[in-house]
């Protein structure tokens, strides 16, 4: 099994490719955008973690590329800031799974094995009305490019009070 790592952290790429080539992964890392997809084709992974910020670029994006290229090959995408509306776009746009950092060893293995559950069904999760809220934030924030003056003005609220709702992500559903 050959995993492709694109992460652009070097130091937690190197921890992935350590803790996951324990368990059978021969693991390449591609640290820049610019080379995951010429990596992708050449060495024809079987299995791909990609990070969803890359330096100021989004994972995302190369879902396509990356699917197109290797229309069977076992797509999770990692995130530090994972969202219900992130996971919904990685799925629809392709990814085979969603996770959320730090995973440990044994969450990842059942993403790249394809024994988690899908991230669809987190669409079905009844959330509370606080994380409905921190949700909504965080989308039109997306949606104003992280402006958060922006995104104050848009939802009728103080900056200030937008940035601590923003800081405070509700825990569970």
């Amino acid at each position: 099994m050959k995993l492709l790592i694109i992460e652009d952290d070097v130091v937690f790429a190197g921890t992935l490719a350590r803790r996951l080539s324990q368990h059978g992964y021969d693991c390449i890392q591609v640290h820049q955008v610019c080379d995951a997809l010429v990596q992708a084709r050449q060495t024809q992974p079987s299995h791909i973690l990609l990070d969803l910020n890359l330096a100021g670029y989004s994972g995302l994006e190369l879902i396509q590329p990356l699917r197109c290229a290797l229309p069977k090959v076992r797509l999770v995408l990692l995130t530090g800031f994972a969202s219900i509306s992130s996971a919904v776009e990685a799925m629809r746009r392709g990814a085979d799974d969603y996770l959320a950092k730090p995973a440990d060893t044994k969450s990842l293995l059942k993403a790249l094995n394809g024994d988690a559950p899908q991230v669809e069904d987190l669409t079905e999760i009844v959330m509370s009305p606080e994380r409905l809220e921190w949700e909504h934030l965080h989308q039109t924030l997306s949606a104003n490019n992280g402006n958060v003056s922006a995104t104050a003005r848009q939802l009728g609220m103080h900056r200030r009070t937008l940035q601590r709702k923003l800081q405070k992500r509700p825990s569970g559903g």
